[in-house]
């Protein structure tokens, strides 16, 4: 069984557009000290694909991307250093 990882912070995605999407995971990744887990609720589509992008693009760490099955995911990203 994978191992269960502990969000420090949670952001709830499923009522904004692109990109928006990105800009508002943006801001509570912003208020985390450096490796603390960010869990960020999102529904399928366009924030699947481009939220983890946008993370890994910033040099934050993506963990894991969960199907909760009822249309929207939960993506873990530990924050990084800052560059």
């Amino acid at each position: 069984m994978a191992e269960e990882i502990k969000a420090d912070e949670t952001v709830d995605i499923t009522d904004v557009v692109c990109p928006v999407t990105f800009v508002k995971a943006k801001v509570a990744m912003d208020e985390l000290d450096i490796g603390q887990v960010l869990r960020v609720h999102m529904n399928d589509g366009e924030p699947c694909q481009n939220v983890p992008r946008s993370f890994k693009e910033d040099g934050q760490k993506v963990l894991r991307l969960i199907d909760n099955e009822d249309g929207t995911y939960d993506l873990l990203v530990k924050k990084q250093e800052e560059v």
